[in-house]
């Protein structure tokens, strides 16, 4: 099955500063069909430069972001927690403007913010409420939430496919629905084919991300596993290439397993196509 495929932005960093849009000239010029941005900026003006090159290029797009402790969407403070899903509202208003479909993320809770236990169920309430909060205003931009798991080493609320697929079917709304990212589940299923095809009813958008986090294909993540359990989920979304460089903190990556950025980007989009039959 042919697929759409879009690259994150976030290979050259997480800021989003005008000096990134020159680089969505090259990634069409690739052949990707789309772009993944990420949202940390809910200024809308801030987006203006970037919705003129994305429209001129006729890319599609879509978006992601995270929390932080302060916006943690489970905290014990009712404060932290509507901090979180005022933020989470901004940036599905900035996900709307730009025209995209999908606002992706680990923002079911904060980012690499540990407890030193599992989770309980009442974090796990907070999530739903907070999530249906945000999402009922996702509804109304026509929006998309797709909720990420991320390995137990970056958050212990949803780690592996089977606890995301139980919290968003306790959400039960339908502008929540699963990302899957690759990187995640090399580390955290027993199969990631497995796991996706087992999720499948829920998945709506896919990150295609290396073991090292850099060029596809040259790590240690399954990919034939992987392309075969899409073909076995029937999934007709798109894939998102998500590689990160030792410019994003969050990532904790401090070494750089690429030569360039663009080489990076040329080479993954070739790996995908040799699954694809091109």
């Amino acid at each position: 099955m042919k697929y759409k495929i879009a690259m994150n932005t976030l290979v050259y960093g997480p800021d989003m500063n005008e000096s990134i849009i020159q680089h969505l000239a090259y990634i069409k010029e690739v052949g990707y069909d789309g772009v993944e941005i990420p949202i940390f900026v809910t200024d809308i003006d801030y987006w203006i430069p970037w919705k003129k090159e994305i429209d001129r290029l006729g890319l599609e797009v879509f978006t992601v972001t995270f929390l932080g402790a302060d916006m943690n969407t489970i905290s014990a403070d009712a404060n932290v927690r509507q901090k979180g899903v005022d933020f989470l509202k901004k940036a599905v208003d900035i996900t709307a403007y730009l025209g995209a479909s999908y606002l992706s993320g680990p923002f079911h809770s904060a980012l690499a913010v540990f407890s030193g236990a599992a989770p309980t169920q009442q974090e796990l309430d907070w999530s739903k409420e907070s999530m249906l909060a945000v999402a009922d205003h996702a509804q109304s931009k026509n929006v998309i939430l797709g909720l990420e798991y991320l390995n137990r080493f970056e958050n212990y609320v949803v780690s592996c496919a089977d606890q995301l697929y139980a919290l968003v079917k306790a959400i039960n709304h339908p502008n929540v629905k699963i990302m899957f990212d690759t990187f995640h589940a090399h580390i955290e299923e027993f199969n990631t084919g497995e796991a996706m095809v087992r999720i499948a009813d829920e998945v709506g958008h896919i990150q295609l991300s290396e073991s090292t986090r850099a060029t596809l294909g040259e790590g240690q993540v399954r990919w034939d596993n992987v392309f075969d359990g899409l073909s076995r989920m029937n999934y007709t979304g798109w894939l998102v290439v998500e590689a990160f460089t030792p410019l994003l903190p969050a990532a904790c990556i401090w070494r750089k397993n690429y030569t360039t950025e663009a080489e990076l980007v040329k080479k993954s989009y070739e790996h995908i196509q040799k699954y694809l039959g091109a």
